[in-house]
Parts: structure tokens; C-alpha cells; sequence
């Protein structure tokens, strides 16, 4: 069964890309969150935000239930 990339529903803050990422590839959900700070920081910001928001509309949700 091939993985599929959702946002998820149940480890979010607030749209639940970082949440869903970690579930894609196994990680623990606060190692993706500080990978994405470190990097905005590192990137000025803007373009890790611009990334999320993206991913936001982009990455379908994950189906509860």
C-alpha cells in the first residue's frame, strides 16, 4: 500500500502540514516543527511561510474517522 501525504487531523496546531509530514515519514511531530523554525530562521522567514501556505491549500486533509 503506497503512503499518501495528508494534513493531519489529529497533531495540529494550525493546518497540520508539520503533523502530516511526521506521519508521512515517521518522525516525531516536535522534530519536523523545530526542523521548519530552524530553517525559517535561517531563511529569513518569509519563504517557509510562504512554503506553509502553500502546503496548507495544496495537501489535502486527512479523512476522520
Amino acid at each position: 500500500m503506497a503512503k499518501k501525504l495528508y494534513r493531519s487531523a489529529k497533531q495540529k496546531m494550525l493546518g497540520g502540514v508539520c503533523g502530516g509530514l511526521a506521519d508521512y515519514f515517521d518522525l516525531d511531530v516536535s522534530l519536523i516543527r523545530l526542523i521548519f523554525v530552524g530553517i525559517g530562521l535561517l531563511t529569513a522567514i518569509l519563504p517557509m511561510v510562504l512554503f506553509y501556505l502553500i502546503a496548507w491549500l495544496v495537501i489535502p486533509s486527512e479523512q476522520k474517522g
